[in-house]
């Protein structure tokens, strides 16, 4: 039997004996705060920043907080395990990395720092097409860690190609093609600061180093930044795919397909219709459309609509082991963990990113037991009070 997650519990107490506490806090709440004492204003913004108002960020964790767990007792919850299956492959957890671009900002090694972290624990990582690091590079830092790759479409098939074949060389096991950030939404944070890393060739390493792109340059990224920062963006932004390219993405990929950015019921069943093998329900954690409806509060219905054909993934304001409870609870495989583990990224490189994890992971074990459950797969809609 694998060691319990909750085990880092009983291992930050025992430290404290030698006067050793935890170099990051615990709070998954309280991370922000504390990378924004580190992080400059632009850096800090472009992860923490939402679209608009910030309405849709807010209604995530609204969400979150309508809805309680019930516990139960007397379950014999003594023995867990977190292991699921999501797209045919075995998990550790129902966790994965959300694909966050631009990591460099947060921290030098960037996207590095993370993959070696999420593989020592155990958790996939979802490589962004706006890394910082080169997919090869991110692979090799993966080691044997589980690994996805996320798909910003660009506007150039051969491009397209190109980047979904390095993909498959390089060890990753599923496609998350981002459907909701085909041009970016109106983030007064970043605008204000006139703060944007892919003008300034930042997160577009995944790119830049692609043969085919490096082929259509009159001189490489390395010569000539801008030349590359101009040809790069339009690539991806300004046009909105449709549904019928899908079969496009399923003749270049043997593997699971998973559309990310799912919030409507109808959306779910033409992506199940397409023949993907899961979605995302997520609104992109409140930073594409300003007043859009909770991914939380989405989730029931696509469930509904969907579950019983494709696997059906979350994403959007989970913060604490019980959010990932509500989720599953209401029928989501799996979770996707995103700006808490950013924070980690730039409170302490590869450790801050480790400890986020596990720390998540510990609470969720333990509330797992704690409201009377042994696995995942034994949360029901009825374990939460209703919304």
């Amino acid at each position: 039997m694998t060691q319990p997650f909750a085990d880092y519990q009983p291992e930050i107490y025992l430290n404290g004996l030698a006067e050793q506490t935890p170099p990051f806090t615990t709070d998954p709440t309280a991370l922000d705060a504390a990378a924004r004492e580190v992080l400059d204003d632009g850096p800090y913004w472009y992860v923490a920043g939402s679209a608009g108002s910030g309405a849709t960020d807010r209604a995530n964790r609204e969400a979150f907080d309508r809805r309680r767990l019930i516990p139960r007792m007397l379950t014999g919850a003594t023995e867990r395990s977190l292991r699921t299956t999501v797209l045919g492959q075995e998990l550790a957890a129902p966790v994965l990395l959300a694909p966050i671009g631009v990591q460099s900002i947060l921290h030098d090694d960037g996207e590095l720092a993370t993959a070696r972290a999420a593989a020592s624990v155990g958790v996939p990582m979802i490589l962004s097409t706006a890394s910082s690091h080169s997919i090869e590079d991110v692979a090799a830092a993966s080691g044997t860690g589980p690994r996805w790759y996320q798909l910003y479409w660009p506007n150039d098939d051969d491009l397209t190609v190109s980047l979904l074949d390095r993909a498959k060389k390089n060890g990753y096991t599923a496609l998350v093609v981002t459907l909701d950030t085909w041009t970016l939404a109106w983030r007064p944070h970043d605008l204000d600061l006139s703060y944007l890393p892919f003008i300034r060739g930042v997160g577009c390493a995944v790119t830049f180093s692609d043969p085919v792109f490096r082929a259509g340059l009159e001189k490489s990224p390395e010569e000539d930044l801008m030349a590359a920062v101009l040809t790069w963006v339009p690539l991806y932004t300004g046009t909105d795919k449709t549904w019928d390219r899908l079969p496009f993405l399923r003749e270049h990929w043997d593997g699971p397909i998973v559309l990310k950015g799912i919030q409507h019921p109808d959306d779910a069943r033409r992506a199940a219709d397409a023949g993907m093998d899961g979605i995302v329900v997520s609104n992109h954690g409140g930073r594409q459309v300003d007043g859009a409806i909770a991914s939380l509060d989405a989730l029931p219905e696509i469930v509904a609509a969907v579950g019983d054909r494709i696997d059906v993934l979350f994403d959007s304001g989970v913060r604490t082991g019980a959010d990932v409870l509500k989720a599953l609870a209401l029928g989501a495989k799996a979770v996707l963990y995103g700006r808490p583990f950013a924070y980690g990224l730039a409170l302490g490189g590869e450790d801050g990113v480790r400890h986020v994890l596990r720390s998540l992971l510990a609470d969720l074990d333990l509330t797992l037991g704690l409201s009377g459950h042994r696995t995942p797969a034994e949360l029901r809609p009825g374990d939460l009070t209703p919304r």
